[in-house]
């Protein structure tokens, strides 16, 4: 009997889903950074066994959203709570119920799919904390299990998974046991880019980026990949955050972005990066069905 289905993992921003299915997929697929909006679309990733295939789908973190680019990533989280066999809400060990929580347990109502509760973070709170947020989660929903773990200690992620895997429909395997993501090699490097800007800039700078790969060029004789890719802002003052003094900025989001390509790729990556100025773009429907994240 093989087992398969899709995984979603589901949670307020900044509650470790992404570290988490990283840590699941044993690939640094999903970009991490500790600030919101840091996934803004849902990412497949495929852990296999001799009689099961889990498919996650890390998405964009629950919240009341305000703005059309929030809007958009909150629809994507709510269109994978259908598409899942299974749902694992995430939260943190060491903060409260707060009302991000409440917000997805209301989306989680009524639901077919199994529902599992993974109480993240639990290395950074003594184990007497944990009792008392169990017993309120367990009151709030009727979860299928509760896990408490530490994916970046990866922490209980073996009991967890086998949960995953045994609450899965039958099924045959959807994907190749050679492929990690459905995600393209050109949305990965997007996204590579984009994370070295929610890394190394402030204030409104990275909510108000996006990434487009332009060109995406391999060379296997030379083991070589080339990529031209443009970061669009919506001021002039934030594209001269970006390009930096001496164009110093700049620089340093390509060759970190390029390190983690060329870990990932296995291959030289020579990168090239534009800066250009889309006014207000957050706010228009048509940049961002442009730029991939409304359908």
């Amino acid at each position: 009997m093989f087992k398969s289905g899709f995984i979603a993992i589901l949670g307020r921003p900044n509650v470790g889903k992404s570290t988490f299915f990283n840590a699941v997929i044993g690939d640094k697929i999903s970009i991490v950074a500790d600030k919101p909006q840091t996934t803004r679309n849902r990412i497949s990733g495929i852990l296999n066994f001799s009689d099961a295939q889990l498919i996650f789908l890390d998405t964009p973190g629950m919240h009341q959203p305000k703005t059309p680019l929030n809007r958009a990533m909150v629809q994507a989280a709510r269109e994978t709570i259908g598409d899942a066999d299974v749902l694992l809400m995430m939260v943190e060990a060491d903060s409260s119920i707060g009302p991000h929580d409440l917000f997805l347990i209301e989306a989680l109502a009524g639901v077919k799919a199994p529902v599992f509760l993974a109480i993240n973070k639990i290395d950074r709170v003594a184990k007497p904390h944990l009792l008392p947020l169990i017993d309120q989660f367990s009151k709030l929903f009727d979860f299928a299990g509760i896990f408490p773990i530490s994916a970046l200690k990866n922490d209980g992620l073996e009991e967890l998974i086998a949960c995953l895997k045994e609450a899965l429909p039958q099924g045959p395997q959807l994907f190749p046991d050679d492929i990690a993501t459905d995600a393209t090699e050109r949305f990965i490097a997007g996204e590579f880019i984009r994370e070295q800007i929610l890394l190394l800039t402030k204030q409104e700078v990275p909510y108000a980026s996006a990434v487009t790969i332009d060109a995406f060029k391999e060379e296997e004789a030379k083991n070589l990949i080339r990529i031209s890719a443009t970061i669009h802002v919506e001021k002039e003052s934030q594209k001269a955050i970006m390009i930096g003094k001496k164009g110093a900025m700049l620089k340093k989001i390509g060759t970190q972005a390029r390190l983690s390509m060329e870990n990932l790729f296995g291959a030289k990556v020579f990168l090239e990066l534009f800066v250009r100025v889309k006014k207000d773009w957050t706010g228009s429907e048509r940049m961002l069905r442009e730029f991939g994240l409304i359908k």
